[in-house]
């Protein structure tokens, strides 16, 4: 019998062209916490969700001229749990980030960073609302 391999997520890393204005976005915006990166030959920024990790890395985009979907969850995406979607929403209102609703009828939406990678934002099932 085959050995099985068990997996869990360590982090999601993300190539951005500003860590600064990648961290008014993630931290600002989606209120991300950030921690602590070793010192690495450019420039970025560690954010920490739980047990997991969010890494930015400011480096030349290599999808420069990619022309992406408007909806986000036609295309690569990060997908986050909220714990309150609505003020999720409003928040993304309120900063006048453009979103969509997801398709799959459950509370969710994707909107796009400043470097356009698409992030979702889905109501935690575990979380009353």
């Amino acid at each position: 019998m085959p050995e099985t391999i068990q997996l869990k997520i360590h982090h999601v890393s993300i190539i951005v062209a500003d860590t600064a204005k990648s961290l008014a976005f993630y931290s600002g915006v989606l209120g991300l916490k950030t921690c602590e990166r070793p010192n690495l030959p450019f420039p970025g920024a560690w954010m920490q969700l739980g047990v997991q990790q969010l890494h930015l890395i400011e480096l030349p985009n290599p999808d420069q001229g990619r022309i992406a979907p408007e909806h986000g969850g036609l295309d690569r995406h990060t997908a986050f749990l909220v714990n309150d979607f609505q003020a999720a929403r409003r928040k993304l209102e309120q900063q006048g980030i453009k979103y969509t609703l997801s398709r799959s009828g459950r509370p969710a939406l994707f909107c796009r960073d400043p470097d356009g990678n698409a992030v979702e934002l889905i109501q935690d099932p575990d979380v009353a609302q």
